[in-house]
């Protein structure tokens, strides 16, 4: 099968027979009929101005005239055949060059003989042709023109009296012939290894380009490549993600991306060891820092610019200590239940003994009481380190919702119109349903903590999320909200603003949704308080 100009790979050696040529060979040899037309042309036309006085033709001015014709014609059909691209290029180029070389001779003849000068036209055409054919065939070429020229002499001196003197001049013409010939070929050799050698950097270079895209693509940090001028040659998704989507523009410049990345920049060229804080972009909410890294000469000099996501390296970081952290308070967890147990079952005894005084009754609850919260505080160590056995299951959000809200009222003893539902979607949902009974529970009892306890004091919100595939499912209060300066601590462990709190509550809130593939977060409002779950719909 033959392969389309367009598909196949450039080589510097011709295909096998059968198979197309490239482009580059049929140009060439277009070009090379562009100048056999031009040279007919030129003989046509000078014969055609100058009459008698040309030189040219002198011998037999009919056969001279009739042989320009034909060659301009002859050319003149080849521009056909090559368009056609029928018959193949090596028959073709045969075919043209044997063309060449009978016109020519035939011209000479008509001119006088040797002596006219005309066999020099036959360099070029030999040159040309060992160049197209990349050195195939130009000994061949070569040797088919010096015997029509020897044959033509002979001719000559046969038929017309021809001087023998002249083999001389036609001897030295053929040696031309082959001079010529053997220089093309070695023209040809060279040419063929310098394309063999681009072809295979143009490989090379394809492969490093996209193993390079590959290792960019794939990189947790993003990447954006800027030229000398400031403009993004090459960013990767990781950055996009980081900074927000590019403007699908050509020659988009930093700056016009993101003005705080290309002010870094501009104060990194000016001191490469300056420092920077922070970047923080209100787009993704994402907190990153900027390090570059420049490339190229001092003349072109560009930047290759990695950004980090802080956060994601802050959570690692912390996620490594929790781990240890985890192992170890489960541990004195199962210490601390038998002794806890012991202690409190012994307070409810010495509670139940008769001629206990009030001071005695108010010590025991204070015992009681401690002993519940570390019991409390037992279980949330306990169901932190089973977080990851998440069991999802598909389920209607509205429904669970509604069924989580009645639930909620009838146990904490809070009228029904307290908490108020709000669905403006009704999206299905991945979740382990106790995972998420766990979740909104510990959300609406601080709200309600911490609400007027008016109707419609604690709202359950759900809407559509920002991100394409998602839901935003928010527990808002009227209350006085959190304080800036707790905000940065609201999901620590054991951070707790409550006499009677663990501190594990909202920090097991959110390992629980990341276990289920969702994000918790606390959302800043003019009043009262936010916490956004975004949780992927199904």
């Amino acid at each position: 099968m033959s392969d389309s100009p367009a598909e196949h790979t450039p080589t510097p050696e011709p295909a096998a027979p059968g198979i197309d040529y490239p482009d580059s060979y049929w140009r060439s040899l277009l070009y090379f009929n562009g100048y056999r037309l031009a040279v007919a042309t030129v003989l046509l036309l000078a014969t055609a101005v100058l009459g008698q006085t040309l030189l040219f033709g002198s011998w037999n001015r009919p056969l001279f005239v009739t042989g320009c014709v034909g060659y301009v014609v002859y050319s003149a059909l080849s521009f056909a055949t090559i368009a056609a691209r029928r018959p193949s290029f090596p028959i073709q180029l045969v075919i043209q060059v044997g063309g060449d070389i009978l016109f020519i001779v035939l011209l000479l003849h008509a001119s006088g003989g040797i002596s006219s000068g005309l066999g020099l036209l036959l360099l070029a055409n030999l040159a040309a042709a060992g160049i197209i054919s990349r050195g195939r065939l130009t000994l061949f070429f070569a040797s088919l023109a010096s015997v029509a020229v020897l044959l033509e002499h002979t001719y000559e001196v046969l038929f017309f009296y021809g001087s023998y003197t002249m083999y001389l001049q036609a001897g030295l013409l053929s040696i031309g012939y082959f001079a010529t010939a053997w220089l093309a070929h070695a023209l040809a050799k060279r040419a063929t290894a310098s394309e063999q050698l681009a072809a295979q950097r143009e490989v090379d270079l394809a492969s490093m380009a996209q193993v390079s895209q590959l290792v960019m693509q794939d990189m947790q940090d993003g990447v954006i490549v800027v030229d000398s001028r400031g403009v993004v040659r090459q960013m990767n998704a990781r950055a996009e993600e980081l900074l927000g989507p590019a403007p699908k523009v050509r020659d988009l410049h930093l700056k016009e991306y993101n003005s705080g990345l290309a002010a870094r920049l501009a104060r990194w060229q000016e001191n490469p060891d300056a420092g920077f804080d922070p970047l923080r972009t209100i787009l993704t909410q994402k907190v990153t820092a900027a390090r570059f890294v420049p490339v190229g000469s001092r003349e072109s000099q560009g930047v290759v610019i990695f950004i980090e996501d802080l956060t994601r390296i802050q959570t690692q970081a912390q996620q490594m200590k929790l781990v240890s952290l985890g192992r170890l308070t489960a541990n004195i967890a199962h210490e601390i239940r038998n002794p806890l147990s012991a202690i409190n079952h012994a307070a409810e005894l010495l509670q139940e003994e008769q001629g206990t005084n009030e001071t005695q009754r108010r010590l025991l609850q204070i015992i009681h009481d401690n002993a519940q919260r570390l019991d409390r505080m037992v279980q949330d160590v306990l169901r932190l380190n089973r977080r990851d056995r998440a069991v999802r299951e598909t389920f209607s959000l509205g429904e669970f919702l509604r069924n989580f809200a009645a639930q909620f009222c009838e146990i904490e003893k809070v009228a029904p119109e307290l908490i108020r539902v709000n669905m403006s979607v009704q999206p299905r949902v991945s979740f382990d349903r106790s995972h998420l009974n766990q979740v909104m529970w510990n959300l609406c009892r601080n709200a309600l903590r911490y609400s007027k306890r008016q109707e419609g004091s604690v709202q359950i919100a759900v809407e559509p999320g920002a991100a394409h595939g998602t839901v935003e499912l928010s527990v808002i209060d009227d209350g006085p909200g959190v304080a800036e300066s707790l905000r940065a601590h609201l999901f620590e462990p054991f951070f707790t603003t409550a006499s009677s709190g663990t501190g594990l509550g909202l920090y097991i809130a959110r390992e629980v949704c990341e276990a289920n593939g969702a994000n918790l977060s606390y959302v800043e409002r003019p009043a009262g308080a936010q916490f956004m779950v975004v949780i992927k719909s199904v």
